[in-house]
């Protein structure tokens, strides 16, 4: 890509001679949309001829077979999320989400793809859950006078903006192979074997149900006074709370706490292997089990399934839990209690493998599927800092694609 040396100062700062910046509600049309298009998204359908788009996350929210309620307007058009600060770029017939959604059409001197990478660039500080279209129409658009070098640019981003959805269908597809496959490994295990029922359902007919505390040693720890500084400062031994438990293997963990600490806390350390599942912990958190890589202690919010190897593998383990993590999440104590506790972990049931080898090779067929989405998810996160680079390079005219060949859609 050619490099630009012919630089002008702006508001914005240095952009290229034969580009230009205007104010952002020089550059657009919003489009009003009509109340009785708008869909609630109580009335939101899982299938349907048409989708709808609001301002979440997902980029179709929903379905309707409500013609009537498709936008009319013309297309592509941006859609932007007053409440959560996110673009979308619509080319196709859609109806619209009830809340916070504003449509955003550009003039006729821009080229809609490259407005839109324009402004999913931009940086608009979080008010929360109030309205932030106020704050982007302070914003200024930095633009290449020639249209044909705007979707040059919009083209090089929808190239690697591709590669990632591409990498994110990789990964849920896996994702899902990997669901379909703890099912039929853990209820029909290796080798094809006749079936029994048990109270947690069908497992091979030579597979046994045990207790956690049957196979492992539990443990918890605690947390050392906040308040008193010999018990963290100048720490060295690692000690982790339920937040630090993502689902995979533990490398490291940020805390540190003092031998002082330990001694002060009844955090046992627990020793490499040992399977961790968080007690506590928000959104997804509760019932989330990892595999300790490190020797680590932990807090009161974490209990630790120190596996007697002789009778169960860690992987096995941590793997079977995962499969059972809905089940996991559901079980409660009596009634002054809710949730998980050491004493209920101990309790848990898990179908086992009386063959150790078999153990292992099932651990080891879900491992190599975990790696298959590892390496998907590194290839993802590549190409979304490369995105980020190439944005942020060509947005500025840092680097130019005007006089490149390129294929434009």
């Amino acid at each position: 890509m050619k490099q630009t040396t012919n630089f002008k100062e702006t508001e914005i700062g240095l952009i290229p001679s034969d580009w230009d910046v205007k104010e952002f509600k020089d550059c657009v049309d919003k489009e009003s949309i009509s109340r009785d298009i708008k869909i609630p998204r109580g009335k939101y359908n899982k299938a349907g001829k048409y989708s709808i788009i609001d301002q979440g996350a997902e980029f179709i929210a929903g379905y309707t077979d409500d013609k009537g309620k498709l936008y009319s307007g013309s297309l592509p058009v941006i859609v932007f999320g007053d409440h959560t600060r996110i673009f979308k770029f619509v080319d196709f017939p859609f109806s619209v989400g009830a809340d916070g959604t504003k449509l955003i059409q550009p003039k006729d001197f821009l080229h809609p793809k490259y407005l839109f990478y324009y402004l999913s660039g931009l940086s608009i500080e979080s008010k929360g859950y109030n309205r932030h279209y106020k704050y982007l129409k302070e914003k200024v658009i930095a633009y290449p006078l020639q249209k044909s070098e705007q979707q040059k640019i919009a083209s090089v981003l929808s190239k690697v903006q591709q590669a990632i959805e591409q990498q994110d269908k990789i990964i849920q597809i896996t994702k899902e192979l990997k669901k379909s496959l703890m099912n039929k490994l853990f209820t029909e295990g290796l080798h094809g074997e006749e079936q029994k029922e048990t109270e947690i359902g069908l497992i091979p007919k030579s597979w046994g149900v045990v207790k956690i505390q049957d196979c492992c040693e539990v443990v918890t720890g605690g947390t050392p006074r906040t308040e008193v500084k010999e018990y963290y400062e100048g720490g060295t031994i690692r000690w982790m709370k339920s937040g630090d438990i993502s689902g995979g293997l533990i490398y490291e963990v940020k805390n540190r706490i003092t031998e002082l600490g330990l001694i002060n806390s009844n955090a046992k350390p627990m020793p490499k292997g040992t399977i961790v599942i968080a007690l506590s912990g928000r959104g997804k958190t509760r019932g989330t089990t990892s595999i300790l890589m490190v020797e680590c202690s932990c807090s009161q919010s974490v209990a630790g399934m120190i596996p007697d190897i002789e009778k169960i593998d860690s992987f096995y383990l941590h793997y079977f839990l995962s499969y059972i993590y809905n089940k996991l999440r559901n079980i409660t104590g009596d009634k002054d209690r809710s949730g998980l506790n050491l004493g209920l972990v101990r309790q848990i049931k898990i179908a086992k493998p009386k063959d150790i080898n078999e153990q292992k090779e099932i651990a080891n067929i879900l491992s190599n599927i975990d790696k298959k989405i590892s390496q998907a998810e590194a290839r993802r996160q590549a190409l979304q800092s490369l995105f980020k680079t190439m944005l942020n390079q060509l947005m500025t005219g840092k680097v130019r694609v005007k006089n490149m060949d390129i294929e434009v859609n």
